[in-house]
């Protein structure tokens, strides 16, 4: 009889994955598509805001449609370390190889003003990931949040973090990234967190790409629209303008990335601007404000897609050809969501943010290939880390300067 090698049976093992703030399932879908994962478990509140309440957020029964498990609706902010396991209902003698944790980011982003003066309660949940992750025995930790995670005002929650790890035998590693380095379509800097029980190695990103990059081609909105299979779950939904006025509005933007200051040399323009577009011409400080009412361009990857992009006033959303906003599957091949994955029959404001809180499922996809590789000792070919359905392909994958592990 063969004798199977045991570095082969643990290539071919199904680990276990538990996934908390799990939302629609970005992170989870990445290991729930890998051959070696299995999720076992999942947790989300269903809290779209603060004062809109727990269970208002709908994400739980998309989680469910596309990974196939139901999250339990806890509340992290309260719920105990040592009664997780009992509360999620997983069998005390189930190992944990990996967990996925994905706090809010709200509360870090540069994008809310009060960020950059206090710091918000939701933050502590960073710590509390890490309390979870040796209550749960997790082997490797893998979190991603917005960049000032790490690089914010408060990164101490990110520092103390790291220093509860280590002091129980994980080696910690987070970087932010621009993940159109990766080949998301869309200008999108995130922080990735990486931490592994010892004596397991310690792998990042940058080793499982070393050598490799993506051509600009892949990175584009017409690459990612090109890419969307006909029919595919949200093709035709995008909520109506409310408004005649609004419609003319997005009407008389310029084609293919224009924006709403190109109004300002039409006849028509006091007509068709907003009062707050008029505030700041008169000022004569635009700031970041041209992408409201923006149009993407083809050509370009899309700008960040915010969990408030539902509407073409919060941002450069419009679509660059038609007068509308970019309907809900679009916003999701921006975000890396394959054709397979199904949106269900949620608000469709909830769908827009579902789909702008995710994490890309193209990227953790990568993520689950980095955390077998950890396990296993084997690493994966770069084609191998490609998710199908996305506007990745393995032609776009490039050679690049072969660089150091953790260089700078």
């Amino acid at each position: 009889m063969r004798r199977t090698s045991k570095s082969a049976r643990r290539a071919t093992a199904k680990f276990a994955v538990v996934d908390l703030f799990s939302g629609a399932g970005g992170m989870s879908y990445g290991f729930h598509r890998h051959p070696a994962f299995r999720v076992v478990a999942a947790a989300d509140a269903e809290v779209g805001k603060p004062s809109a309440g727990v269970e208002r957020l709908q994400c739980n029964s998309t989680y469910f449609q596309n990974i196939g498990v139901n999250p339990a609706r806890l509340d992290l902010a309260s719920a105990a370390p040592r009664t997780l396991r009992s509360a999620l209902r997983l069998p005390e003698a189930l190992r944990i190889p990996v967990l996925v944790v994905c706090p809010p980011c709200t509360g870090f982003s540069r994008a809310v003003p009060n960020n950059h003066l206090m710091d918000d309660r939701r933050n502590s949940l960073v710590r509390r990931s890490a309390e979870f992750a040796v209550a749960l025995g997790a082997e490797i930790v893998v979190m991603e949040n917005a960049r000032e995670l790490i690089r914010g005002n408060f990164k101490h929650h990110y520092e103390w973090f790291r220093e509860f790890l280590e002091e129980r035998g994980y080696n910690v590693f987070g970087r932010t990234y621009m993940l159109s380095r990766f080949g998301l379509p869309q200008i999108r800097e995130r922080a990735i967190v990486i931490a592994a029980k010892q004596p397991y190695p310690l792998y990042t990103l940058e080793s499982l790409w070393n050598g490799w990059g993506v051509s600009d081609a892949a990175i584009t909105v017409r690459r990612a629209f090109r890419e969307i299979a006909p029919g595919a779950s949200g093709s035709d939904v995008f909520p109506g303008f409310a408004t005649e006025e609004v419609r003319r509005r997005i009407a008389a933007i310029p084609k293919d990335g224009g924006s709403w200051v190109d109004l300002m040399g039409r006849d028509d323009a006091k007509a068709l601007m907003t009062n707050a577009m008029k505030r700041n011409v008169k000022l004569r400080n635009l700031g970041s404000y041209p992408d409201v009412y923006g149009r993407m361009a083809w050509g370009k990857p899309a700008p960040t897609i915010k969990r408030e992009c539902a509407h073409v006033g919060n941002g450069r959303y419009a679509h660059p050809q038609k007068d509308r906003l970019c309907s809900v599957r679009e916003m999701a091949a921006l975000q890396g969501f394959p054709n397979d994955f199904a949106f269900n029959g949620a608000a469709v404001s909830n769908m827009y943010r579902h789909i702008g809180d995710a994490v890309p499922p193209l990227i953790s996809y990568q993520l689950a290939h980095l955390c077998s590789w950890i396990l296993t000792g084997v690493r994966p070919r770069i084609d191998q880390v490609v998710l199908a359905g996305t506007n990745l392909r393995p032609d776009d994958l490039t050679r690049s300067r072969e660089q150091e592990l953790f260089d700078a």
